[in-house]
């Protein structure tokens, strides 16, 4: 009821301050059509009057109109003049006007008139893309409403070359996160996830967006840990009149919702918000003692007694009903004048969003283990070493606030965001367990997990200009604060005896009932300095770019880990399966006898660490221009990186702060542009970069770390190295008229040392990261948008798709080449090489949809699929797990209506096709076998909104 109240506050304010607006605004970007940057201070006037503006140094320009149409003049010295004819301004509307002026000397007419042209942000990405001395592709807001996605992870796949994984990390050109790197407006950002060198984009919700820039080339200022591409995550500015918005929307799962069998347990009165309230603290400080209960004194069993009823009883998952998702948001901002000729500016944004979805896989499969027969090589099917099959039930409650300021004057920009996101995850699973390979005995086990992440980013940036804009610095201070909380984990085996399929606890062949507390947060500190001046080279114009970045990162990871084992043994029998009954009151250790529950800590040094990065980079880089047509950036960025780790090892063996990596290097780059024509409409790109792929904290560490739902291990590597690549890049890219866009591209990369997952050999479920021999990677994608209004009775409809072939080739290292050799059967041979861990072989997106101008109503049916995809790498006598294709169709409809449009909303259906997500073991000449599986239904969503 409370949560019920709240959101009826929420709504209810939202609607009491709207306000609307009687006059248009006119907007947009002035580009300077002979050099890839924007044109500030040029002149923006109404024809026939003497009303208008000028841009600022952004090239950005506003201008307040009344409702009508309007041909609009713009100009700068030395510059061509171009109107733009019949520009219809709409009440309470924004009217997107982006334009390129070229210098008057190249141009045979002095005055351009052309006919309409209003262009909104998926096509001012678009301008962003041509401009760009980087090869790229962005995604604009408008195109993501487009597809219904919720969620940037949901949204970024449409973007060539790029896939998600899991629902929430980035692959870009089929390679795996580690070769990906997100960033947030342009600074490092901690991930919340340990497992993944990139950060998770489901987290970040599309109302705070305005574009996604995915950057395939290096240039110089571009961080160096990157190879596939740069993700930058670009959130609104503050915007050029009053904007209100309210949206909210539910999904319907029919395998997932309302469905008596869905798993959970008790949560706290703070989870709806995405955290915990402290139910679910450590009961046990860390430097507090348990006694050994064995012989104890009747003092040391009343304190083993008393310690061991902290723990909350609870450890068994529950049938209940499931709920449907649902969310909501709220988006405000404005600027306002701050003189009289509007060249001094402040504005604001702000913006709320909740979500809570559920979900409920049955009979589930994670992390199940197959090998090789060595006794028998000519055998060629695999045998059953462990399986695990179960129910999982998944609560995740994401909310999240961003509130911005800026402050703008003639030549100077200054702005603040704070950023903070929320995120609770509450599962409940069922587990049916085998260990066939030790013995044949099964178990059954109840797995209850709670995950609070947040993080917290706040962002200082400025940017000024001098000497009549010849130099420009830009500067970023951003520190960040993240936090995964792995709260409470609770594990409670119970091993089904053969003879009768009674549930006993046996330590030796089910494992113990664990309690486990992970907490992981991470401090990070980023700045950057740009420092940018024009001038002329080869009697051209030039811009030499120098500057440098520091990123300080510390990472702690604490581990408190308990067992509960009964004293004796056989006290366990009474419980009778039942999870709850292990720490019932009744069952605790007594005082008396000795016997009953008790808590053991297991955790131990090796458990836990604390590790330091240091980045230091500075670069130098210059663009000239060869020709009229040849624009050449180069530039070189060097970069050192340190890691330090404080940790123990399981021999004891200690580390103070102790040097893991201490690398100087130099990274240069070149990028060549050549415009086919005048207007450079039609471009050829060519590329050449050196890059790198750093291993984690986690990685390059002494650490082990246990996952209870898939009973696997974590082993850190102290000697892995960083990998350094070699980016080949070429691409010819034809924009037409408003969004009509081709580009065709090549690539080819070098890796020497990569780093990659592997199975321990002979250790079953333990995973480590290791350097492999060389490898290469090459492909090619297609990229082609068309609005096809051109045939008749189409118009308004549009296609876009995009297709991304590639080829990996990894060499065997010596251990894993003698690995394969050894787990070879009988007549079979190896190949030369094999393909690289996490890229895929192909990538495809296909959308077809319909944008109705004048009707209010858009839809548009989206299919996305990933390749075959290597996701663990064979070691010893265990075969390689790769990912299945997922096959992904959704539809998406939405209508506008009210008062200019201000309503909308939308349908959705995903998963059309009723995929199953689900990952192989591939044995030559045999029988693949079930490493993973997951069944994610077919869902349908109904959303609203209305901005005033």
């Amino acid at each position: 009821m409370k949560f019920k109240q709240l959101l009826f506050f929420t709504l209810s304010c939202c609607f009491t301050i709207a306000s609307f607006a009687q006059d248009g605004v006119l907007t947009g970007t002035l580009n300077d059509g002979e050099f890839n940057d924007v044109l500030p201070f040029a002149n923006v006037l109404i024809k026939g009057t003497t009303t208008g503006t000028t841009s600022d140094f952004d090239g950005k320009y506003t201008l307040d109109l009344e409702e009508g149409t309007y041909t609009i003049v713009f100009s700068y010295v030395g510059y061509q003049t171009k109107e733009i004819t019949d520009v219809i301004i709409t009440s309470g509307k924004e009217t997107i006007v982006d334009v390129t002026l070229n210098p008057a000397a190249n141009q045979l007419d002095e005055v351009v008139v052309t006919t309409t042209v209003s262009k909104n942000t998926e096509a001012s990405v678009l301008n962003l893309q041509k401009r760009s001395v980087a090869l790229l592709d962005g995604l604009s807001i408008q195109s993501i409403k487009r597809t219904g996605a919720s969620d940037i992870a949901s949204a970024v796949k449409n973007v060539p070359g790029v896939s998600v994984q899991g629902g929430k990390f980035v692959y870009v050109r089929g390679l795996g996160d580690r070769y990906t790197k997100s960033i947030l407006n342009g600074v490092d950002v901690p991930g919340l996830d340990p497992d993944r060198n990139t950060l998770q984009l489901d987290i970040f919700p599309t109302n705070i967006l305005d574009n996604i820039i995915v950057v395939k080339s290096a240039t110089a200022d571009q961080p160096a840990d990157f190879t596939g591409g740069v993700v930058d995550i670009v959130t609104k500015d503050f915007p050029t009149k009053a904007e209100y918005s309210v949206s909210g929307g539910v999904a319907y799962n029919s395998e997932m919702h309302f469905n008596d069998d869905y798993l959970n347990y008790g949560s706290s009165g703070s989870q709806f918000l995405g955290f915990d309230n402290g139910d679910r603290d450590l009961p046990i400080a860390s430097n507090v003692e348990i006694p050994i209960p064995q012989g104890a004194t009747t003092e040391n069993l009343q304190t083993v007694r008393d310690l061991t009823s902290r723990f909350n009883p609870e450890m068994a998952a529950k049938r209940n009903q499931s709920g449907a998702n649902f969310n909501f948001g709220f988006t405000a901002g404005n600027q306002y004048n701050l003189n009289e000729d509007a060249s001094k500016r402040i504005g604001y944004l702000a913006s709320v969003s909740y979500r809570n979805t559920t979900e409920y896989f049955e009979n589930f499969i994670d992390g199940q283990v197959f090998r090789f027969n060595n006794q028998d090589k000519s055998e060629t099917e695999l045998l059953t070493d462990r399986t695990q099959v179960g129910d999982l039930g998944t609560n995740n409650v994401l909310l999240t606030g961003l509130a911005g300021i800026a402050l703008k004057s003639e030549k100077s920009k200054y702005k603040l965001n704070i950023l903070h996101i929320q995120n609770g995850e509450s599962n409940a699973s069922i587990l049916n367990q085998s260990n066939s390979f030790i013995n044949s005995n099964s178990n059954i086990r109840d797995v209850l997990t709670y995950v609070e992440r947040s993080i917290t980013n706040v962002l200082l940036n400025g940017v000024h200009t001098f000497d009549e804009t010849a130099w420009t610095i830009e500067w970023k201070l951003s520190p960040t604060r993240s936090r995964i909380f792995d709260k409470d984990f609770r594990v409670a085996p119970f091993l089904i005896n053969d003879s009768d399929g009674s549930l006993t606890i046996s330590p030796s062949e089910s494992g113990n009932p664990t309690r486990i507390w992970r907490d992981l947060q991470e401090i990070n500190l980023a700045s950057k300095l740009d420092i940018t001046r024009k001038h002329k080279l080869f009697g051209r114009d030039s811009k030499f770019k120098f500057g440098g970045a520091y990123t300080f990162k510390n990472r702690e990871f604490i581990v408190d880990q308990f067992n509960l084992p009964t004293q004796p043994q056989n006290f366990a029998n009474s419980f009778g399966g039942d999870p709850d009954q292990i720490l019932a009151p009744e069952n605790i250790i007594s005082v008396d006898t000795g016997d009953g529950t008790f808590a053991e800590r297991v955790s131990g040094p090796s458990d836990s660490f604390d590790s330091d990065i240091t980045v230091a980079a500075g670069y130098i880089s210059e663009e000239f221009k060869l020709s009229d047509k040849i624009n050449v950036i180069l530039g070189l960025r060097a970069e050192q990186f340190e890691l330090k780790y404080t940790g123990s090892n399981q021999n004891g063996l200690v580390f103070n702060d102790s040097t893991i990596l201490d690398e100087l290097d130099f990274f240069p780059s070149a990028n060549l542009i050549f415009d086919l024509n005048e207007d450079g409409n039609k471009k050829i790109r060519t590329s050449y970069s050196r890059t790198t792929a750093r291993p984690s904290f986690k990685e390059a560490s002494a650490v082990q770390i246990f996952d209870p739902i898939s009973s696997t291990f974590f082993i850190g590597n102290l000697d892995v190295r960083p990998t350094y690549i070699n980016n080949f890049d070429l691409r010819f890219e034809s924009y037409g008229e408003g969004t009509n866009f081709f580009a065709i591209s090549g690539f080819y990369k070098t890796f020497d040392d990569p780093i990659e997952l592997q199975f321990f050999r002979n250790a079953t479920g333990q995973i480590r990261a290791v350097n492999l021999s060389d490898a290469i990677v090459f492909g090619g994608e297609i990229e082609y948008r068309r609005d096809l209004g051109f045939i008749p009775g189409l118009e308004g409809w549009y296609v876009n798709t995009n297709v991304s072939i590639i080829e990996s080739q990894q060499d065997f290292g010596a251990d894993e080449l003698d690995a394969r050799l050894d787990n070879l059967r009988t007549g079979q041979t190896l190949d030369d090489n094999r393909q690289l861990q996490g890229q895929s072989p192909f990538l495809i997106n296909f959308g077809v949809g319909y944008n109705g101008r004048d009707n209010g109503w858009q839809g548009g049916l989206f299919y996305n699929v990933q390749g075959e995809t290597l996701q663990i790498v064979s070691q010893g006598d265990i075969p390689d797990v790769f990912t299945e294709p997922f096959h992904n169709l959704k539809l998406n409809l939405s209508k506008e209506f009210g008062k200019d449009r201000n309503s909308k909303i939308s349908l959705s259906f995903s998963n059309i096709l009723n995929d199953k997500i689900e990952s192989f073991y591939r044995p030559e000449d045999a029988q693949e076998q079930v490493f993973s599986f997951r069944d994610p239904g077919q869902a349908i969503s109904l959303s609203y909104s209305v901005s005033f």
